[in-house]
């Protein structure tokens, strides 16, 4: 059974995880829930810290002898784990293929272990996990965003159907289908839009995630000038997040703002050095590099 389920005590703080609102998932009084809600209440907030990476707080809260006699606090370590010492990720990627062959019907397991898995690049290992799940959403999520970075929208489109079928109008299923409406395109760049709208624009409800969503949509769009200022919003709210950092580069970039994208670029790059926007730079100015290496100028007098 899905802990997260739309009724019962977790709802507020569950909505607010996917509202991305993780500083108030922190702020969040679990004391009043019931003994069988302390767990998936706490593994919300252990993933709000790793979402802001405030890893050392995880790592810090959760001791590695706990971690061994507890599946999902084992799993929630080494999803911080992962994000903190990219440098480890295959020690740290083996390490969560041995939980999940141990306790992969576990759904805090699916999730944090499917997510290393899938940010390692493992995604079909992440998909067979999280398909294990039973009725939840939020493995769901995950299977869509697995699925978009395969570049596979027709199956992801599909899992938000078949989800639809037993959720309705959860939260979750509207942005999974947002998601994939922005890889789709054409009409279903709107679509997405009034989602990302809906909750970016809500006091209640706004976060930088949601800020950025609706800035990427609204240059979709070509309403570049409301892009601009949902992107302003977001890196007001958070002034490092590397996701609204990336896409005011980009927007900068099409609006001709060098001097933008560079700052925007070094903060990104002080933030989180690994972000893909900044290795796939990396990459493409290393490849135009050895290209022009084979060239040697010629000057006309």
């Amino acid at each position: 059974m899905d802990p997260y389920s739309s009724e019962g005590e977790l709802v507020n703080i569950h909505t607010a995880f996917h509202q991305s609102q993780f500083q108030a998932v922190l702020d969040f009084d679990t004391s009043s829930f019931s003994s069988s809600n302390a767990l998936p209440a706490r593994l919300l907030q252990l993933r709000s810290h790793c979402a802001l990476r405030q890893y050392d707080a995880v790592l810090s809260s959760v001791s590695s002898s706990e971690a061994s006699s507890n599946p999902d606090l084992a799993a929630v370590r080494l999803l911080a784990q992962y994000g903190k010492t990219p440098a480890n990720a295959s020690k740290i990627v083996a390490e969560a293929e041995t939980l999940a062959e141990k306790s992969g019907d576990n759904l805090g397991v699916q999730i944090c272990v499917g997510s290393v898995l899938a940010s390692a690049g493992e995604h079909d290992k992440a998909l067979a996990l999280l398909k294990r799940h039973q009725g939840s959403l939020d493995a769901v999520a995950l299977i869509v965003q697995v699925y978009l970075s395969m570049n596979r929208a027709d199956l992801a489109a599909k899992e938000c159907r078949t989800a639809r079928g037993f959720a309705q109008d959860a939260l979750l299923v509207n942005l999974g289908e947002a998601w994939v409406g922005m890889r789709e395109g054409g009409e279903k760049y709107q679509q997405a839009y009034y989602v990302f709208e809906e909750l970016a624009q809500a006091p209640s409800t706004q976060a930088a995630p949601s800020l950025t969503a609706q800035g990427v949509s609204e240059i979709h769009l070509g309403r570049l000038p409301e892009a601009e200022v949902a992107l302003q919003q977001a890196v007001g709210l958070a002034a490092n997040d590397p996701d609204a950092l990336a896409n005011q580069a980009v927007l900068n970039t099409i609006l001709g703002k060098q001097e933008e994208v560079d700052a925007a670029v070094g903060k990104l790059q002080a933030a989180d050095p690994s972000h893909p926007f900044i290795t796939e730079i990396s990459k493409r100015k290393s490849a135009f590099d050895a290209a022009a290496s084979k060239y040697t100028p010629k000057f006309e007098p």
